[in-house]
């Protein structure tokens, strides 16, 4: 007599049996709208410029961000987040160019703005890294430590120029203390309180980061360890959450995504607003040199770490890959 709570009656593999009656059963979904793209404009260039340590990713020019903010417009994706790359005679202690209404991210924003309008949703980077002669993500004090509330008043302004070149959405990720209660209002007091804060919440000091660095052309002298999360801990992740919320978050980010994958389950549920991860330029360029090499299935690779990320709690997705991935994805792949 079979018994059915259990072998032999009990066959989970029944449900496996299909392409079909797996994907009727998935209980996580990867789709287009879950996906954004990161992307670099650089300032001064007639040609995208390849990133060596990310394969098939360029710092754009101005056209041809236009031209990849409207290709992910069209394969369903639901917003670009963009850094801005400075000429480098234009970096100096204080970021000044992060801040210049005419400076490149704050140009770029006028042109995917003018390109999609609020098709897509348009978010930009609100750090320091990429305009400091030094590299870090604050101003430095006397004794060459970052400064936390003279950063604020930067970001403070920072906040302001991209709202007023039309920004949906700004990421404040420089992990001041206070920043995103800061920059909220900064943007209210010039009459900008529909403009959103992304706030990355657990911003931890990775090694995965080292691709992005040549990706901004950061000038960083020794690192980011006094303000970026001990990859040790949890408990301080969820203490930076509460603290984000009661300044105002209105979506929280846990970054990297694929090494903090039990952090960012633990942050999604734990709140009541929109969870993303950001899955960094180090997890993109694993995945690329090892499909390179043969070692890995590239596509497969991509979807399950995505799927994984997805599986966790991520309700929004930063990936290199979005487009492409939103592209198959549209076609049923």
């Amino acid at each position: 007599m079979n018994s059915y709570g259990s072998f032999p009656g009990a066959r989970p593999r029944r449900l496996r049996t299909t392409p079909a009656l797996r994907r009727m059963v998935a209980e996580t979904r990867l789709s287009p709208a879950d996906l954004i793209l990161p992307a670099f404009v650089r300032e001064g260039i007639t040609e995208p410029v390849p990133i060596a340590a990310m394969p098939g990713v360029v710092q754009h020019t101005r056209d041809t961000l236009r031209k990849a903010a409207v290709e992910a417009l069209e394969t369903g994706v639901s917003g670009i987040m963009l850094f801005g790359v400075p000429e480098d005679a234009k970096k100096d202690a204080a970021g000044t160019a992060g801040t210049d209404p005419d400076g490149i991210l704050q140009v770029a924003i006028r042109d995917v703005k003018a390109e999609v309008g609020d098709d897509l949703v348009i978010m930009s980077d609100l750090c320091l890294d990429e305009y400091t002669d030094h590299g870090h993500c604050g101003v430095l004090d006397e004794s060459g430590r970052v400064d936390n509330d003279a950063t604020l008043e930067r970001y403070a302004e920072m906040a302001q120029v991209q709202a007023d070149a039309g920004v949906h959405v700004v990421g404040p990720s420089g992990m001041m203390d206070g920043q995103v209660g800061v920059v909220r209002d900064a943007l209210d007091t010039i009459g900008k309180e529909d403009v959103s804060i992304l706030a990355y919440t657990a911003k931890y000091s990775s090694a995965f980061y080292g691709p992005f660095r040549e990706a901004v052309g950061s000038s960083l002298t020794g690192d980011r360890k006094t303000y970026q999360q001990d990859p040790a801990n949890l408990r301080e992740s969820l203490r930076e959450l509460a603290l984000d919320l009661e300044e105002g978050a209105d979506m929280v980010m846990v970054k990297p995504a694929g090494p903090y994958l039990d952090v960012l389950a633990k942050v999604a549920e734990t709140v009541d607003v929109p969870v993303a991860a950001y899955q960094i330029s180090g997890e993109y360029a694993m995945v690329e040199a090892a499909a390179e090499k043969g070692w890995i299935d590239r596509d497969r690779a991509i979807l399950e770490t995505l799927t994984g990320i997805r599986r966790a709690g991520a309700q929004m997705i930063l990936t290199y890959w979005a487009t492409e991935v939103a592209r198959k994805l549209s076609r049923g792949i």
